[in-house]
């Protein structure tokens, strides 16, 4: 009597573990399926699952291993069809196009939060001009490293612009050089993260826009607090609204995902590419591409990563096809 009921205490144990690890499964799933028609919730949990979304697949092995241990033929079924779902969310990652030739592209950016706690403007400029690029856009910029960007990168890109931390070099002329108001009503003056200019390169005039969004933070009080950054989302998103020029790019570390709702302001004016992961952030260990090279009458053809220059972001190249 006493091993029978001592087994089936294992058992019960042994099936609440399958148990819970199935629900987390198909809570995956749903979320992989859904998460953009979630209403806001208290603490915004969708908004910081939407930053991981890609990571939420290791769910699948995590599931599938508890499944053969467990032999359990419902939560193997499970951990297929989330897999099948994750994989369909990622297609263009996992199966990207494939030309016939070469994509030609009609122009090279790169776009860097250099971080303001960065003390080697040569070294991040040695990384940047490594991708030969026609335009370079710089975040976190401070009144004691601007005069060294503005040398370094000087040398190769002469036409240079900034308001406030942000900054762009270009190789070709630059006009009509413009703030931007992103600042949160709640930030005082002097927040100036927002520029305009227009690139006057080979392919014609290109209106460009770099951009430093506000940070994101978990806080016990408040969850995933991201109300700021969804503000000044908000006033990009209606300057690219009114926008009137023909070919537009944004560049910038927007602290958010193309899969985090409060980016959507953007992201209904813009599009960027989706065929490569590209993490930028944080450079150590990178998780998520909160750093972005968007287009608008144009098209951004790839996206990849440079190798790290001492901040706490990668940069960002991209190749842009006009």
């Amino acid at each position: 009597m006493g091993e029978g009921e001592g087994g089936s205490g294992a058992s019960r144990r042994r099936g609440l573990v399958t148990g819970v690890v199935g629900a987390l499964v198909v809570a995956v799933g749903c979320l992989l399926l859904s998460h953009r028609v979630w209403p806001p919730l208290p603490g915004n949990p969708v908004g910081l699952l939407e930053t991981f979304l890609p990571w939420l697949g290791l769910v699948v092995p995590a599931g599938l291993i508890v499944a053969v241990v467990r032999r359990s033929a419902p939560l193997t079924v499970a951990c297929l069809v989330v897999a099948v779902v994750w994989a369909g969310t990622f297609r263009e990652v996992l199966l990207p196009s494939a030309p016939a030739s070469p994509t030609p592209y009609g122009m090279t950016v790169v776009q860097h939060n250099v971080s303001d706690e960065n003390t080697s403007p040569s070294r991040v400029a040695r990384v940047l001009l490594g991708a030969d690029p026609d335009v370079v856009a710089l975040e976190e910029l401070t009144p004691t490293t601007l005069p060294a960007y503005r040398i370094e990168l000087g040398r190769t890109h002469p036409h240079h612009a900034t308001v406030g931390t942000v900054g762009l070099w270009s190789k070709h002329p630059l006009t009509d050089v413009a703030r931007v108001d992103l600042r949160p009503r709640a930030v005082g003056s002097g927040w100036e993260r927002g520029l305009r200019a227009v690139v006057r390169g080979p392919q014609g005039e290109v209106t460009t826009y770099v951009a430093h969004l506000p940070s994101v933070r978990v806080r016990p009080a408040q969850g995933y607090a991201t109300g700021w950054r969804d503000e000044s989302a908000t006033l990009l998103g209606r300057a690219l609204e009114n926008e009137p020029a023909g070919a537009v790019l944004v560049l910038g570390d927007l602290n958010g995902t193309v899969d985090d709702r409060g980016l959507d302001p953007v992201l209904s004016q813009v599009r960027g590419d989706r065929e490569e992961w590209a993490f930028s952030w944080p450079a150590g260990f990178p998780l998520a591409r909160i750093d972005h090279v968007l287009a608008r009458g144009a098209e951004v053809t790839r996206t990849w990563t440079l190798p790290e220059t001492g901040s706490d972001h990668l940069p960002v190249a991209a190749h842009v096809r006009f």
